[in-house]
């Protein structure tokens, strides 16, 4: 609720004239914003009611000692203005706001006897910890395991707090953002440890969570589950460029904002690791590259779903991984999930707007069809060298901007050296199956066709009656005129039978005509 807006330039303070329509407000300007470095400040004064547990991103609830507040999507916002469409007007419907980025100073106001934790850097410490807290927050920064800043057994202890009575106003600074959020809660345990970044630089990873999160295999581990994500993202990928990160243990589970996750309170184990992976990753997309979600989901949920999928393959030596269940996809065989969804004709493409996808498999066109496209675009069609070199570069030339999928595109053809066009066709502006098949095996002669609109680059492998094997790479060119075509086989012999995709690493919708033996 608006209690007033003003507008002040100069050193004028007016009243400003506005029209509220849905979720959207629009400011009537007295006058134009001068060119050339023109500044206007917006006064917003307003209030809201915590709507109460999952209410729309931000909620509170109570765990077993006491409540916790954790508060998102809590001020109102400038849409963003770019080169595509000027003023970006979809209303908001719960999904993440598409913002611009800046600087954040922000202050929270609650009882002395709460702890706080933010987006970005605490920068007044000594007006709300204890000396104790600072004391161990030092230790934090220079430790590569875990350290409590306040243990489990210290939850209720009046003495962890600077004052009983009262309250304290915690000040958080975050630069070069598109959003802040924060948590806050009387019953939180808290822990830190050091991040190691490129080039030398450090930052925090923390968790804050009820005493009933505690345990050697649930939120114990957290933090070091944050800092190996960032750390790995962040050497793979592009650097992580805030100084803090935190995992909050609430009721806003399996949510993500700019240096801070929301997850579940009984989370534990695998379940636990998965979903801060993810949540962190999105710190990349799309808090570093700064898609937009509403329009283009896969941007958003498929790349982030893509990097994630390396963190359970390489934490603790692939502890977590594969993350192949009926809805991921690692390398190797396609889920069944990916296969359903290239199977149905009235499934979505992937470029779809994401309040249009639809149907029980909406899900795994934004996350998982985008996810595992990146990986038979790394592993199959350009190879890692070329790939990750290609994704650096569009991180790289994207963070702290708003690309459209075709900057995407465009970025990896010129860098990954490859025209991708048949790619992008079939598999994000259509949803095509792909349908390779051994046709004929006589003699020598291999007659195979592709019976889909999808191509592939595929591996064909005939075992000669000797019992050695020969290997052909079909490129996806050669289905450009014809959908059959013959394969010579070298070596003289005749051949005993023929596999498409022996490793089996190509979304083929029917595997039983991909192999057979000599006529």
């Amino acid at each position: 609720m608006f209690e007033t807006v003003e507008v002040e330039v100069g050193k004028k303070r007016a009243k400003a004239e506005y029209v509220i329509s849905d979720t959207r407000m629009q400011i009537r300007l007295a006058e134009p914003v001068a060119a050339r470095g023109g500044l206007i400040k917006i006064h917003f004064a307003y209030h809201y009611q915590i709507p109460g547990v999952w209410g729309g991103r931000t909620s509170w609830g109570m765990s077993e000692k006491g409540e916790i507040y954790d508060i998102a999507q809590w001020y109102p916002r400038m849409a963003v203005y770019d080169d595509l469409r000027g003023w970006d007007t979809l209303p908001y419907i719960g999904s993440e706001f598409y913002l611009e980025y800046g600087d954040f100073d922000y202050a929270v106001t609650v009882p002395a006897s709460f702890l706080v934790a933010g987006s970005g850097e605490l920068v007044n410490p000594k007006e709300v910890l204890t000396t104790t807290q600072m004391e161990r927050l030092a230790q934090a920064r220079a430790s590569d395991k875990t350290v409590y800043i306040r243990t489990p057994a210290e939850v209720g202890d009046a003495g962890t707090r600077p004052k009983k009575e009262g309250m304290l106003t915690w000040r958080f600074r975050m630069e070069k953002t598109r959003d802040v959020v924060w948590t806050a809660s009387p019953v939180f345990v808290w822990d830190a440890a050091r991040m190691n970044l490129p080039e030398g630089k450090t930052a925090l990873a923390m968790s804050v969570y009820p005493p009933e999160s505690v345990g050697a295999e649930a939120w114990d581990k957290s933090t070091e589950y944050v800092k190996d994500t960032i750390e790995r993202f962040s050497k793979h990928w592009y650097p992580y460029p805030w100084p803090a990160a935190v995992s909050v243990a609430g009721f806003s589970t399996g949510m993500e904002y700019p240096g801070v996750v929301f997850d579940g309170i009984r989370d534990k184990g695998k379940v636990l690791f998965w979903i801060t992976a993810h949540e962190i990753g999105h710190n990349w997309f799309p808090m570093i590259v700064g898609s937009n979600e509403r329009r283009h989901a896969f941007m958003d949920e498929g790349f982030d779903t893509f990097i994630d999928i390396e963190e359970s393959a390489e934490y603790a030596g692939g502890k977590y991984g594969p993350k192949r269940d009926s809805e991921y996809s690692q390398g190797g065989e396609p889920s069944e999930t990916i296969l359903k969804v290239l199977d149905d004709p009235a499934v979505s493409n992937i470029l779809m707007p994401a309040d249009a996808l639809g149907g029980t498999l909406r899900h795994a066109v934004s996350y998982y069809k985008a996810a595992h496209g990146l990986v038979l675009l790394r592993e199959v069609i350009l190879g890692p060298e070329r790939f990750d070199w290609a994704f650096r570069k569009y991180i790289r030339d994207w963070a702290f901007k708003h690309p459209s999928p075709s900057d995407f595109f465009r970025a990896m053809e010129s860098e990954g050296g490859e025209d991708l066009s048949w790619f992008w066709r079939g598999w994000f502006l259509n949803n095509w199956t792909f349908d390779m098949a051994v046709e004929k095996v006589v003699g020598s002669q291999v007659t195979i066709a592709n019976r889909g609109q999808m191509v592939f680059p595929a591996t064909v492998e005939a075992r000669l009656r000797d019992g050695t094997k020969v290997r052909v790479k079909v490129p996806v060119e050669s289905w450009m005129t014809r959908s059959s075509m013959v394969w010579n086989v070298p070596g003289g012999q005749g051949v005993e039978s023929v596999v498409i995709d022996p490793e089996k690493a190509l979304p083929d919708r029917d595997r039983g005509n991909n192999e057979k033996k000599a006529e």
